[in-house]
């Protein structure tokens, strides 16, 4: 039998060396031999048929449906929604949040706010309403829902002066900086939406533009930060975007990159990039393909 070497099977197939020995190592050549730590690859052995790649929202979306544990679903839907809530305040540990994803109930010393709870197990909701819509175009009354799911059952839903899914009725700060009146909201809103959704596919920057945008805005009561990062999540999958979670260690400088925006994009797009590093770990560990 005559054989090549990884290096010439790499270049008749047009793969890399790597991926060469890759073949080789999960035994998708027929005949190949490793002598030592040298791969010897039939002269006339053919390139192997690429698997199927899986996409992070097929997966997402066959886990979730499957009610499979332990995979990149049940992965999201605690890291997102720890971190996000943690953001804004929640004192629910990590564990705790897994536990109630996991079991539907809290165990926990001390006192919990009850809100914290509620809202959990809300964002939970709301992040398989991202994967459900995922391939929709972005629309006001998605945005509403996803609000109205965050906050509904919590006390700021039984205060008359607090719209529930619907825009702000006072006018609120972010960061010490002014946010849109309650009257102006309706409007700007529909024109950051008739500005984003016009054209094909996003790139990370036209993302975080958009987020910086509604986070100006403000157009809820209360609710926008995290609502603004399901955004981000569902907008990073319906663009092949691979999506980012803003963790405690990222949070001051995810904060200072959207106060600085329009004078230098660098700092929210280093953060996000950063993030979203950490997530292809993920990726890479559950075998997903990303670009």
């Amino acid at each position: 039998m005559q054989y090549i070497s990884v290096a010439e099977a790499a270049q008749k197939w047009g793969v890399s060396p790597r991926s060469a020995r890759n073949y080789c190592a999960k035994g998708q050549i027929d005949g190949a031999i490793l002598r030592g730590k040298t791969w010897l690859i039939p002269f006339n052995a053919q390139k192997p048929h690429k698997a199927e790649e899986r996409t992070l929202l097929q997966v997402l979306r066959a886990e979730k449906d499957g009610k499979i544990s332990g995979g990149i679903y049940h992965q999201v839907q605690i890291d997102l929604t720890y971190n996000s809530n943690h953001i804004e305040g929640s004192t629910l540990t990590r564990e705790q949040t897994r536990y109630i994803f996991e079991t539907n109930t809290i165990d926990a010393e001390g006192g919990v706010k009850v809100d914290d709870i509620v809202e959990t197990a809300n964002h939970f909701k709301c992040v398989d309403m991202a994967i459900d819509e995922a391939r929709r175009p972005l629309s006001e009354a998605f945005i509403k829902r996803l609000h109205l799911t965050l906050k509904s059952g919590t006390t700021d839903s039984r205060n008359a002066w607090f719209a529930v899914g619907e825009y702000k009725k006072l006018p609120n700060r972010v960061g010490g900086n002014f946010t849109a009146p309650p009257e102006d909201v309706p409007f700007e809103m529909k024109k950051l939406l008739s500005s984003y959704n016009k054209g094909g596919k996003k790139n990370l920057d036209e993302l975080l533009d958009f987020h910086h945008s509604f986070e100006r805005i403000h157009p809820f009561q209360d609710g926008n930060g995290r609502v603004g990062r399901l955004i981000l999540f569902k907008e990073c999958l319906r663009h092949d975007i691979v999506p980012f979670i803003i963790s405690e260690d990222l949070k001051y400088y995810y904060h200072r990159g959207l106060s600085m925006w329009e004078k230098e994009r660098g700092f929210l797009r280093d953060t996000c990039l950063a993030a979203q590093d950490k997530f292809k770990t993920y990726l890479q560990y559950y075998r997903i393909s990303f670009k």
